[in-house]
């Protein structure tokens, strides 16, 4: 299993591009809460309703997390909150009414934007070689913020 810095390193070849970049760190996290409220939508078995925010999309992340936690613990941590954050917001969507149709739309804009980004890049999306890498690229952004904010990972 790679380490989280051959991880990095390996995202990092198709994403040097200084606007490739920029759409990366506003999209991929599009991209997240989109996916995160897709699979929310999921229809579940009556006795997940008994447990709080039981469904398929936390399911989901808890799975995540593990591999996050089995790279690297402050990334981690920075996953856990921002998993956290976007499971409220699918949670407030989903009371709204909107919570499919705002993730279908989100989904689609954030992706165009990213094929657009590595167009530009002039190399391929890193989950082409490995469907892994849709779950670095979160990991990816959460690093330049750690970054700016002093967090060294």
């Amino acid at each position: 299993m790679r380490t989280f810095n051959e991880w990095m390193a390996e995202y990092g070849v198709s994403h040097k591009h200084p606007t490739n970049q920029i759409i990366h760190k506003i999209f991929v996290p599009l991209i997240m809460l989109s996916v995160i409220g897709i699979i929310w939508s999921i229809p579940t078995p009556d006795f997940f309703k008994t447990v709080p925010y039981l469904n398929w999309a936390t399911i989901f992340s808890l799975g995540c997390l593990i591999f996050y936690i089995s790279l690297n613990f402050l990334m981690f941590l920075g996953m856990l909150f921002l998993t956290s954050l976007m499971c409220f917001i699918c949670q407030q969507l989903e009371y709204s009414g909107i919570l499919l149709q705002a993730s279908i739309i989100i989904f689609l804009i954030s992706w165009i934007f990213q094929f657009y980004g590595h167009k530009v890049e002039g190399k391929k999306p890193s989950f082409i070689q490995d469907l892994a890498f849709l779950l670095i690229g979160p990991l990816w952004v959460l690093r330049f913020f750690y970054s700016k904010v002093g967090i060294k990972v």
